[in-house]
């Protein structure tokens, strides 16, 4: 698969900051990532939250394992996934938080809170997450997600993103992962290409042998704590 020319321009851009980035975009190679436009704004709420501290293989799992429950094999309508019974959802793996978020956003997105695609794209990257963090246990990371794997915006930086925070304490031979507070002022050098940045940090520890998860256009585990 040819990589994107806007991640092809992202690549050289940030392999031109210094010889850590072009080092680390030498072994990783083209950025490959894989954004679902097509997604609903629900669908992609949902299945962050999903994955949010799993590994992918767990998260698809459960994700599978749900959509089972409904007959066309396609995933839930928000009235489908509220019409079912919770525990038969909470069989299927998901915890009981997970299980009241996952509820929520169905009944937040019938309500007209959670917008519909098109209605997405109209809006900026701060003002999605804006309009979607008041939702019971939706944070600035789920909506970030959605904003990188499927609105595909191409500035976004997830410093709450635990994996992204010890890419970049590899990436640089740090003693010390930054914080979000210093990781957000570090990565204003990324700008317009921090989804990109944030790809590749996510696999920093993958190039130096450390087991981590995160393939393809999947999300990563999410943020620590």
């Amino acid at each position: 698969m040819s990589p994107k020319p806007a991640y092809l321009e992202a690549s050289n851009y940030l392999a031109a900051l210094d010889a850590d980035w072009a080092g680390l975009i030498a072994t990783v190679g083209p950025c490959e990532l894989q954004a679902t436009a097509t997604r609903e704004p629900y669908e992609a709420l949902v299945r962050a939250i999903a994955y949010q501290q799993l590994h992918a293989r767990a998260a698809e799992a459960i994700l599978g394992r749900l959509i089972a429950l409904y007959p066309d094999g396609a995933f839930p309508s928000p009235a489908a996934l509220l019409a079912t019974d919770p525990e038969l959802q909470r069989r299927c793996g998901l915890s009981a938080s997970k299980l009241a978020t996952i509820r929520g956003i169905a009944q937040a997105a019938l309500e007209g809170r959670v917008p519909d695609l098109a209605s997405a794209r109209q809006l900026s990257d701060e003002a999605l997450i804006q309009q979607l963090v008041p939702l019971r246990g939706v944070g600035r990371w789920t909506v970030e997600m959605m904003l990188i794997f499927t609105l595909e915006r191409p500035d976004v930086l997830p410093v709450d993103d635990y994996g992204v925070r010890e890419g970049y304490r590899r990436l640089k031979g740090l003693e010390k992962a930054p914080t979000p507070r210093q990781l957000r002022d570090i990565g204003l050098a990324w700008h317009p290409h921090r989804s990109t940045a944030a790809w590749y940090l996510w696999r920093v520890p993958k190039t130096v042998g450390i087991q981590q998860q995160e393939a393809g256009g999947t999300p990563p585990p999410g943020p620590a704590g």
